[in-house]
């Protein structure tokens, strides 16, 4: 399996910025060794624009988040047949971030992968704990509640994991916690399918160049899904290159 390397734009960048980030990932990629997918997820408003500048690249896009129904009154809300159409091959659902800021619970997730997967897309469906939660020793009982109720029943999808405390605040987990987690999330998916090592499985959390070699050498660690270090060409390009 590649490793898959992800980039989550979050609400940043100007469109002359998004574009410059594109085009520079664009410029680099034929370079690369053939054992990494690159996918960068711009702000909505800019997803058009940046699938034009690196179509046919190898760069892939992504959008942040899709809507659980394809049409209708959800005012702000974008549908998975857009997010098509504007050229994205995948979409994150189920962010640290949506599940707190806008109160998504797992139902909702699995919804929005579930309409991501029928309107031709691969959702990268987020899970992971608070700080409480770790240091009470239930980040096990809460991913795995997260696994069994926010992944499709069926279709091709990529699960994150992310320390809700390693994002943005400068802690990394350690290897040792890396490797726990990603080997119980692949218990847990080999309860629920025939072929569990189909799945790519990522880290989210706080992920750089500078540890980006032992996060990704880690065992049932697939590919990273990076935050603030995927805003700067020159630093989300070595992380890949950690692949």
């Amino acid at each position: 399996m590649k490793k898959l390397i992800a980039g989550n734009w979050k609400m940043n960048t100007t469109k002359a910025e998004a574009l410059a980030l594109a085009q520079a990932l664009k410029t680099k990629l034929p370079k690369a060794a053939a054992n990494f997918d690159l996918v960068i997820s711009p702000p909505a408003i800019w997803l058009t624009s940046v699938a034009d500048a690196v179509k046919d690249s190898g760069v892939q896009v992504g959008a942040q988040d899709g809507h659980t129904q394809e049409k209708g009154a959800f005012t702000g809300n974008i549908a998975a047949p857009m997010i098509k159409e504007a050229g994205a091959s995948y979409v994150i659902v189920g962010h640290s971030e949506r599940r707190q800021h806008h109160q998504e619970d797992n139902a909702t997730v699995k919804a929005k992968a579930e309409a991501s997967i029928k309107n031709g897309l691969i959702p990268i469906v987020c899970v992971g704990e608070v700080e409480a939660e770790r240091e009470a020793g239930k980040q096990n009982d809460v991913v795995g509640k997260q696994l069994a109720e926010s992944l499709p029943d069926a279709g091709h999808y990529v699960v994150a994991y992310e320390p809700v405390w390693a994002i943005g605040t400068g802690k990394t987990a350690s290897a040792q916690d890396v490797k726990d987690m990603h080997a119980f999330i692949r218990a847990e998916l080999a309860k629920k399918l025939d072929r569990p090592e189909t799945v790519a499985i990522l880290y989210g959390g706080s992920v750089k160049s500078s540890n980006a070699k032992e996060i990704l050498s880690t065992e049932n660690v697939d590919g990273v899904l990076v935050g603030g270090a995927s805003l700067q060409a020159d630093e989300f390009w070595a992380i890949a290159q950690a692949a």
